[in-house]
This record gives C-alpha cells, structure tokens and sequence, in this order.
C-alpha cells in the first residue's frame, strides 16, 4: 500500500497545487491512498466542507485538521456529517467531529487518526494518553492506522514516533511547514518524519507573503499576512505499508514543484 500524506494546504494557491499534482501522482501509480491536512486551505485558516469537496475531487481519501480547525463558520456542521475529516482526537469529547476514521480506499480500508501537540500550543488534553485510548478501543484492528500529529515541538513528534513505533503504520508531523529530512522506517517498523512540509506558495515565509512579516519581526506592530502568490510547492511523505503486517516498509519525503 502506497500512502501518500501531504503537509499543510495553504489557501487558493495550496488546494491548486494540490489539484495540478495529486491526480497524475494516482494515475501513474506513485501512491494509491492520499491523505491530506487542510487546516490551512481555506484563505490560510481552516477548512469549509466546499474546499474539502475539492480536495476529495482532486485525490484525496482523508482530511486531518489540527489547531485552524474551528477558525470557519461551518467547520462544526461540516466535521459533523462528513466522516472522511478528523480533527484532533485529544480536543474535548464535546466537539463536533471525531479523532479517527476508517476509510476505504482503492487497496482497502485505512485508519486515519489525528492529534494535536502542547508544547508552544493552545491548552488540550494529552496526545499520547487520547492515541492510547483510541488503539485499546475503537480503533479496529485488521487496519493500517497513521497519524498525523499537528505539533511545533520536533521533540514532542520525536517522542510521539516512538511512542507508537510497531503499533501504528506511520506517524508524521505537520505544523511547521518546513519539510524535515529524517524520513525513515523506526526500529518496530512504524513510518516516521518530523514534518511532511507545507503545499503552498513557494515563494513565502511558511506560506505568507514576506513583506508584512519580516516587518512584524523588525517593528512588532500588527501586521495581516495574506497568503502569498506565484509558483508553489506540494510536500508530502510517500510511505509503502505492508497489508499484511499493517507497519511499514519505507518512508522517503516528496517535493513536487508547481509553477
């Protein structure tokens, strides 16, 4: 199983990076599953259940979501009925939406989870105790499980890789936007990179244009960061799972370029 899981869509330029890569990538067999995180995709903050129809238009099996994930009006009612989205399973059980779903893809069903990390982030319950829940019970079994884990601290991924290493079949990070280098198989045969990168513009500072924010870090007045325009990049981690013992085979980062 070929499952490619792309880095954080930003905005207009992001989901048409998305739309220009991810059908040829299907087509010519390079992945068959993608998984997405588009909790930037809508202007740079959040998701609307359109855009997530065009991200499933254009290849994607699953949408997983981290700290943007409210920041729309309709992201409630959207996450409510549509069950290929998931939003962090460690936000409080009251939320609209879930932390993990099971979806089937062209060479069976995966199980897609997603955490949200605390370290330099908003308060919200523990990642590693909520993933632990979800594998001793609703989480089947017979499935390949990769998590997406939304977090700015590179040890807390670190850590959570491991943490999983031999009871999942990949773990990546998104957040940063920057693509890390250390994509490989752990020692217990779980898939693992720090972070998968951004999909978006190419020429900006994690997808925003460069002017307003080198001023915010040279003056700390207020500052709106649009999305940025021009050439773009979609970034990902191809990882190739074996069905049969549900862990991983190997982990290599991907970059495609998108004039």
């Amino acid at each position: 199983m070929k499952i490619l899981c792309i880095g954080d869509v930003v905005g207009e330029p992001g989901r048409r990076a998305f739309r220009e890569v991810v059908p040829g990538i299907r087509a010519r067999g390079e992945a068959q599953a993608v998984v997405v995180n588009a909790e930037n995709a809508a202007g740079g903050r959040g998701i609307t259940g359109a855009i997530a129809e065009e991200l499933f238009a254009a290849g994607a099996d699953a949408i997983t979501l981290g700290d943007h994930t409210w920041d729309q009006k309709d992201a409630g009612a959207f996450l409510s009925r549509e069950r290929r989205a998931v939003r962090p399973a460690n936000y409080a059980d009251a939320c609209p939406g879930r932390g993990w779903a099971a979806v089937a893809t062209p060479v069976g069903t995966i199980v897609v989870a997603n955490l949200l990390g605390r370290v330099f982030m908003n308060p919200v319950d523990n990642p590693f105790h909520a993933i632990d829940r979800l594998l001793a019970g609703p989480i089947p079994r017979d499935a390949p499980v990769l998590v997406d884990f939304h977090a700015e601290a590179t040890s807390e991924k670190i850590a959570m890789g491991r943490h999983l290493d031999g009871r999942v079949a990949a773990v990546w990070g998104t957040h940063t936007h920057v693509q890390t280098s250390d994509a490989k198989v752990l020692p217990k045969g779980t898939g693992y990179v720090t972070d998968v990168g951004m999909t978006g513009p190419a020429d900006s500072v994690i997808g925003r244009e460069v002017g307003p924010v080198v001023r915010k870090f040279l003056t700390d007045m207020p500052a709106k960061f649009d999305v940025a325009k021009g050439p773009c990049e979609l970034c990902g981690c191809l990882f190739d799972v074996d069905p049969a013992t549900r862990l991983c085979r190997s982990a290599a980062a991907v970059r495609y370029a998108v004039p």
